[in-house]
């Protein structure tokens, strides 16, 4: 039962929301680790260029105390009026110094000290109470002292400054959590469009003939008999051009099955409709004069029974070949000897047909893995076109051999050959050399067909060497668990 717009666009619904959920909360979390990257090198800039002014300061105050040498404890006092202050110390100098950083002149042996000190405001934010920056070292003349530079007013103007710049960021995280997935859902919106039509397409009466016109401008034009149709997406929609070019892709898969259905369903119908005639005919010939004429009641019913066995023989190939396309063919792989495979189809056939002589050639065993009974049957296929195209007397050679880690099953002819414009085309359907000869031979043209399925289907290929006036050698190259020497080789007539 069609399901209703609603319920088709629900799970639409869902997907869509899950996709702009995970990008979005992708692109937020990428935000905000440039937002911390970002206010990481602006900490560091911030701290270190406070650094590189104060150091100036206070190599600039060293300066003067080298001078005028150190202040006395009363103009220590008058100095804390200001933003720096000069003091004696009774101890040496302690603190930490700069590796890797060449000191400014006047500082060679500076310890430096930063303090910063704060008090609670009961809202569980510090406040800053004072930050000083110290530097203890010694005079020229051996007197250690001490430079505490005040530097409350930049801390304090970086604080709210990264403050400020916190709150922005959060702000634009908030901002762009919403507008991003908007932004997300419009550039879905052409993809949900183009799935929400697809999926409307397998509920015909979900779909109006104006909305199957306006799919992607095209797709109404896309049917049995425009298969060629193919949908085209301007060069600016890079991501729908990609799109557009997958179904195109898709639409060739499926022109080139449909139109090789097409051949398969015409040459069909044409293989069945000449039996199918025969036997019409024979019957008319039964019911006007065989009723009384034994010897026409005999032609009749013996070319009725010959034709119903062609029909038979069609119609099997016929539903062997579309398993194989549906893939519903059964494959049950195991190991086996090809050798074995060989010599029973050699002798079958050597007691059924003596119009022929029969040769083999093979040596000590060539194990395969592989669907013994496909494998006979492609051989026997092989088999009954050599008789068909071998004149009475002529040889076929039955081989088998392991070479090169593959294993060959080799069945040469001494009949008309194969000339080299027909030999790309023996392994289509319906093909045949020889139009003139098809009801002398009985065959339909799938049999080459069926054994190329069957070879390709376990990973083997065909190698076909033919001369007309000469004869045809077909060999299958199945790829070999293990290669075993062989004895030396025999030859055997029949």
């Amino acid at each position: 039962m069609p399901r209703s717009p609603r319920e088709t666009a629900a799970p639409l619904q869902r997907i869509k929301s899950s996709i702009v959920l995970r990008l979005n909360t992708k692109l937020f979390f990428r935000l905000l680790g440039i937002y911390l990257v970002m206010d990481l090198l602006l900490a560091a800039l911030c701290l270190g260029g406070m650094l590189f002014w104060a150091e100036h300061q206070c190599a600039d105050i060293a300066a003067l105390v080298e001078e005028r040498g150190v202040p006395s404890a009363e103009a220590a006092v008058w100095m804390s009026a200001g933003d720096y202050t000069v003091t004696a110390l009774d101890r040496p100098p302690q603190g930490l110094s700069y590796p890797l950083v060449s000191p400014l002149p006047g500082l060679e042996n500076a310890l430096h000290t930063i303090d910063l000190q704060g008090t609670s405001t009961g809202q569980g934010l510090p406040q800053l109470t004072r930050a000083t920056y110290t530097v203890e070292l010694r005079s020229s003349q051996g007197q250690p002292y001490a430079i505490r530079l005040d530097i409350q007013g930049p801390v304090t103007v970086m604080g709210v400054a990264l403050r400020l710049l916190l709150l922005f960021q959060l702000l634009s995280l908030l901002s762009n959590l919403f507008r991003n997935a908007g932004t997300i859902r419009r550039t879905l919106k052409p993809i949900q469009e183009l799935a929400a039509a697809a999926n409307r397409l397998g509920h015909p009466g979900a779909m109006s003939p104006e909305e199957l016109r306006s799919l992607a401008g095209k797709l109404d034009q896309i049917n049995a008999t425009h298969l060629d149709t193919r949908i085209s997406v301007p060069g600016t929609q890079k991501e729908l051009q990609i799109l557009a070019g997958a179904i195109n892709a898709m639409l060739d898969r499926i022109d080139e099955a449909y139109r090789s259905q097409m051949r398969f369903v015409s040459d069909a119908s044409h293989e069945l409709r000449t039996p199918i005639a025969v036997i019409q005919g024979y019957a008319n010939l039964l019911n006007r004069w065989g009723k009384d004429d034994p010897t026409t009641r005999q032609e009749a019913i013996d070319a009725i029974k010959s034709e119903a066995d062609s029909m038979k023989e069609l119609v099997e190939q016929l539903l062997f070949l579309a398993r194989g396309d549906n893939d519903s063919m059964h494959i049950e792989m195991e190991s086996f000897d090809l050798t074995e495979i060989a010599a029973e189809v050699f002798k079958e056939t050597g007691m059924i047909d003596r119009s022929h002589r029969f040769q083999s050639r093979w040596g000590g065993p060539v194990p395969v893995v592989a669907d013994v009974g496909l494998i006979k049957q492609a051989l026997r296929i092989l088999v009954d076109n050599a008789i068909k195209y071998t004149p009475a007397g002529g040889a076929i050679t039955l081989s088998v051999s392991c070479e090169g880690g593959e294993a060959r099953l080799s069945v040469q002819d001494e009949g008309q050959g194969i000339d080299a414009a027909s030999l790309p085309h023996i392994f289509d359907r319906f093909y045949r050399t020889d139009e003139s000869r098809t009801r002398q031979t009985g065959g339909t043209g799938l049999g080459l067909a069926i054994a190329k399925w069957i070879v390709e289907r376990h990973g083997g290929w065909f190698e076909v060497v033919s001369w007309e006036g000469v004869g045809t050698r077909m060999t299958v190259v199945l790829p070999a668990p293990a290669a075993q020497p062989g004895e030396p080789v025999q030859s055997k007539s029949a």
